[in-house]
């Protein structure tokens, strides 16, 4: 993904659901929904050159400071599933994803996660600009994912509906 992207969400490996992620309503418990969007995230982050050695070697990381997550479908013990992501958008300082969960041999939504996270300084802990090369990693993954229809969910919010 680092100088070339392709017009095209990045999809994570096939995870499984764990037994003990099952909670008393017979399905997945939701923290385990945001478990499999960060291991998504990090294989993300990998290619982009920001995963763990990124942190060893250049004192960089990120930081999630917003999360919205939608739950659709129930996933059960068993189901296979694959998370898409897409950058899309990104400064000096922060990026922009949005995540589907889909059932990976069916292919029916399960989840949706919107997050903002922040490039951090793991020296002073403080957000910090993105180095020229990571930077620009980033942006070439933002204007590939541009041409991608965007999913349906973006920029949604909490609230009760209007009873106008």
């Amino acid at each position: 993904m680092p100088e070339t992207a392709t017009a095209e969400p990045f999809r994570s490996s096939i995870m499984q659901i764990e037994p003990q992620w099952i909670d008393y309503n017979g399905h997945l418990n939701m923290a385990y929904y945001n478990v499999m969007f960060d291991r998504a995230i990090d294989q993300m982050w990998l290619q982009l050159g920001i995963g763990p050695g990124y942190m060893k070697e250049r004192n960089g990381s990120t930081f999630t400071a917003e999360c919205h997550v939608r739950y659709l479908r129930e996933i059960h013990l068993g189901d296979p599933v694959q998370v898409s992501v897409w950058l899309l958008e990104a400064d000096d300082k922060r990026l922009h994803t949005f995540q589907e969960l889909r059932h990976a041999t069916e292919g029916w939504l399960s989840a949706t996660s919107e997050n903002m996270s922040l490039h951090i300084d793991m020296g002073s802990r403080k957000v910090a600009a993105f180095p020229p090369d990571i930077r620009e990693r980033i942006a070439t993954v933002v204007k590939a994912h541009g041409a991608v229809p965007r999913p349906e969910g973006i920029g949604r919010n909490v609230a009760m509906p209007s009873k106008r």
